[in-house]
């Protein structure tokens, strides 16, 4: 049963922000395998098909590319969606959306270090007003960072440039301490920043996580493990081919449907691939 934005004052609403290849699919795939046995502990709000907080990070990175009073508008209906669908109880909330620190660099000619996301946190602070929220932001080495980001804007962005030249757009970045201390400045105490370097088993991603939210080390070890890493890389022949395409006049929904067909079959970017018996006898 929904509450509507009214009541449950003081309850604790954490808001995992990402960002963008921290980790943060494996760590909410965790969370979902795990959400029966977390369910006396925490009330999980995920980015999952027909839930509510899928349109807010859609509407988290259109505020960010524009921030003008229409996109503004559709943040505040999507966090108030968000707020409206809370079960009742004072169980601690965990949403977790890796968009809602808004466009990544790469995507829709974003080049800065999440610059959107202060004003992001005024809108969730405002929405969420009479509750008690925190924030927590992953980062990742710069150094491994800036590629994944890359090549994930090429999959899933239409990201048309080479390795080369986003790393001259992109030259100027600063340092993860620079976005904590703006967003410091939004919510004063209570932003946590994790490093992914510092998530010691990949069975348990979101240990550090879960930790913050109360739990301890002999609870998160019981959990389910997760059985292999989410969003992985794609080799750089398929990463090359779908740039590529990116660059064509095609239809977006069309360049989509081929650019994922790349992704689920990369091997075929192989020069040395050769399909088995049965996957050639399948073509006929």
């Amino acid at each position: 049963m929904a509450t509507g934005s009214s009541g449950q004052a003081g309850r604790r609403i954490c808001i995992h922000l990402g960002v963008q290849k921290t980790g943060s699919t494996s760590i909410q795939r965790h969370l979902a395998l795990n959400e029966a046995a977390l369910a006396d502990r925490l009330v999980l709000r995920l980015p999952v098909e027909g839930g509510p907080l899928r349109p807010l990070g859609r509407a988290a990175v259109a505020f960010s590319l524009s921030r003008d009073d229409a996109s503004r508008a559709a943040l505040a209906e999507a966090i108030a969606v968000v707020r409206e669908n809370l079960p009742d109880g004072d169980l601690p909330v965990l949403l977790s959306h890796e968009n809602l620190a808004g466009a990544m660099p790469g995507n829709g000619g974003e080049t800065g270090l999440f610059p959107g996301l202060p004003d992001i946190i005024w809108m969730l602070e405002e929405g969420f007003s009479g509750l008690t929220v925190d924030y927590v932001v992953y980062s990742r080495r710069m150094g491994q960072w800036k590629p994944s980001v890359w090549a994930q804007a090429v999959r899933t962005d239409g990201y048309k440039g080479t390795w080369e030249a986003f790393q001259a757009e992109t030259a100027t970045l600063p340092g993860w301490q620079n976005l904590i201390r703006r967003i410091q400045a939004v919510a004063p105490g209570r932003v946590t920043h994790l490093r992914l370097e510092d998530e010691i088993d990949p069975a348990h991603p979101g240990a550090l996580l879960l930790a913050h939210l109360g739990l301890n080390a002999g609870e998160i070890a019981a959990l389910h493990p997760l059985d292999g890493r989410s969003m992985q890389r794609l080799p750089d022949a398929t990463t090359e081919f779908i740039r590529r395409l990116n660059g064509l006049a095609m239809n977006p929904h069309a360049r989509y449907k081929v650019a994922e067909l790349a992704a689920r079959v990369p091997q075929l970017f192989n020069p040395d691939y050769r399909p088995a018996a049965g996957e050639a006898a399948g073509r006929h």
